[in-house]
């Protein structure tokens, strides 16, 4: 990847869009993300600030996350200096990973104030604070960093701010041509521009070395840094020997352009989004999932005693048949025999019978049969108890492949689905907890038509039998767990047939897999079984379509 210096001049160049704008709403989703809904150039957007360790990064985001009921602290702290503040300026720091947004506000009575919002994004060590410029005093920060653990800056409230250290690079942006040159005669490769100069990544620093190895001119780097503070920019993922790379232009040493996008924005939802939203689940999921492993490795466990016990149990045959042979043969055993060979009346062979020596030959007969008769008795009861476990299987694996794409929303639902099923206990709370609106997530086809998505089987059963009518299509991946998907049309075109079918094979079990079936039919054609348990239907009269998951066609056609 390439948040670099080059890219965040970039993003700040985009940003400049957000001077003049208010900030209506803060947001703080989660621990490492902050959200400020603004109006800005008679437009609503949504301004994501993330620390995240891994996914650290500042962009206009169109995604939705979802927010906790409770404000965090930090949270209030940033609503009570910022909120309805207006942006004034954003600027970055040289060329270095960090971005000042200057916010013109009011105090709790109202009297103006100016905040600077600052944002690092540096890895695992990014964070985001709140100052006040006129004394340089950090208010709240996101993460906490005490002297003891860095003695060259404290982020606390009421510390000092100070900036990152220095790093003993040249700005690119205001270097000298004579300094270009001087550097330049001193590479061995072109990954070792970064040795010289701040905030360029590897892949820009390797297209730059390119660039002037085919035309060694000042004109050359001058229009290739410039790019990035001069729009319109050309942002793409790209391949670059087989990983996945991004850039605001396209770059002459990747192998391929994968994905054109048409904002940075919408350039890092693509790259960063789903990534990090399953983190975010993860995050909230990690006890549930891990119960849920534990559940199903417990039903394996189970189902493989179950199918020994059924093997011994399949034995019935040869229990009757000693019975029998027993006592067509009895006058013949010895008293206190550990077994006896007899000869098979059904087809001549010899047949060696083990025996219970306390027993005579009639009450080891009477005792084979008797064992037949519980064996009998075993099979029927095991087929039941293995049916059952199988049920449990597949359910549990259908929960942990949801929990695998859900959001937070979904995750409370399944949690509900377990509690109302007996499989878990509910939590104890002191705070009275809220009913929350189910929401079902819509698509629509290229061609206009509306497909409504169960994430879970609350859901599922929602969109099947509450939400769709009689003569609507529903797909489903065929044996494979995955979402009840629904097209709310009663004639729909191929186009959305086929799109459907990818959104139903993206959300399954399958969703890396290639030629996916994917099962459709009338809804009047699904029915649940009395007494089955969420999510669980028969279908038939159904067609099969094989499809390849598409993240970005599902991507493009979500509402």
């Amino acid at each position: 990847m390439a948040f670099d210096g080059l890219f965040t001049r970039a993003i700040v160049t985009e940003l400049q869009q957000l001077v003049g704008g208010r900030i209506n709403r803060v947001h703080q989703p989660n621990e490492y993300e902050v959200v400020l809904t603004m109006r800005a150039q008679r437009k609503n957007v949504k301004l994501l600030l993330s620390a995240h360790p891994s996914y650290a990064r500042v962009q206009l985001t169109e995604e939705t996350i979802t927010n906790p009921p409770e404000p965090t602290m930090f949270c209030t702290i940033l609503r009570r200096h910022i909120e309805s503040g207006i942006i004034t300026a954003i600027e970055q720091v040289d060329n270095d990973r960090i971005i000042h947004f200057t916010i013109a506000s009011h105090n709790e009575i109202g009297d103006p104030i100016t905040r600077t919002l600052i944002m690092e994004v540096m890895g695992r060590h990014s964070n985001l604070m709140v100052v006040d410029p006129g004394d340089d005093k950090i208010i709240e920060a996101l993460k906490h960093l005490p002297p003891y653990m860095n003695s060259f800056r404290t982020v606390l409230p009421g510390a000092t701010y100070v900036s990152p250290p220095e790093q003993e690079k040249k700005n690119p942006f205001t270097i000298s041509e004579e300094e270009l040159f001087d550097i330049y005669h001193k590479l061995e490769k072109g990954r070792d521009f970064i040795q010289y100069l701040q905030g360029i990544a590897p892949i820009h620093a390797t297209e730059l070395y390119a660039l002037l190895k085919q035309n060694l001119q000042f004109q050359t780097y001058r229009h290739f840094i410039e790019s990035f503070e001069t729009l319109p920019f050309q942002p793409v993922v790209m391949k670059k020997d087989g990983r996945d790379i991004f850039s605001a232009h396209p770059l002459t040493t990747a192998d391929e352009v994968i994905y054109e996008a048409k904002s940075l924005g919408d350039l890092l939802d693509r790259v960063y989004f789903e990534k990090a939203d399953r983190e975010r689940v993860r995050a909230q999921a990690q006890d549930l999932e891990k119960w849920l492993a534990n559940e199903r490795a417990k039903l394996v466990k189970k189902e493989k005693v179950l199918q020994k016990e059924y093997q011994d149990a399949e034995k019935l045959d040869d229990f009757q048949l000693y019975g029998e042979l027993l006592m067509a043969h009895h006058y013949q055993i010895e008293a206190n025999a550990k077994e006896v060979t007899v000869e098979n009346y059904y087809d001549g062979s010899e047949v060696t019978i083990p025996l219970d020596p306390r027993k005579t030959a009639i009450e080891n007969a009477n005792r084979y049969y008797t064992k037949y008769t519980k064996a009998k008795n075993a099979l029927i009861q095991l087929k039941e108890q293995m049916r059952l476990t199988k049920e449990e299987l597949d359910y549990f694996e259908t929960l942990l492949q949801q929990v695998e794409m859900a959001t937070p929303d979904d995750i409370d639902e399944i949690r509900e689905e377990l509690i109302e099923n007996g499989y878990m206990r509910k939590r104890r709370s002191k705070k009275k907890e809220k009913k929350k609106k189910m929401v079902i997530e819509r698509y629509e086809s290229s061609t206009g038509i509306p497909i409504a998505v169960g994430k879970n089987n609350k859901q599922n059963d929602h969109v099947t039998f509450k939400l769709a009518s009689r003569h609507h299509t529903w797909l489903h991946t065929k044996d494979i767990p995955g979402s009840h998907v629904v097209i709310l049309s009663d004639n729909p075109d191929e186009t959305t047939l086929q799109e459907a079918a990818v959104i139903a094979a993206y959300f399954s079990k399958a969703r890396t897999s290639s030629n996916v079936p994917v099962d459709y039919t009338e809804i009047r054609h699904v029915k649940k079984p009395s007494g089955a348990k969420p999510g669980f239907v028969n279908y038939f009269e159904q067609q099969t379509l094989f499809v390849t998951p598409d993240e970005q066609l599902v991507r493009q056609l979500k509402q």
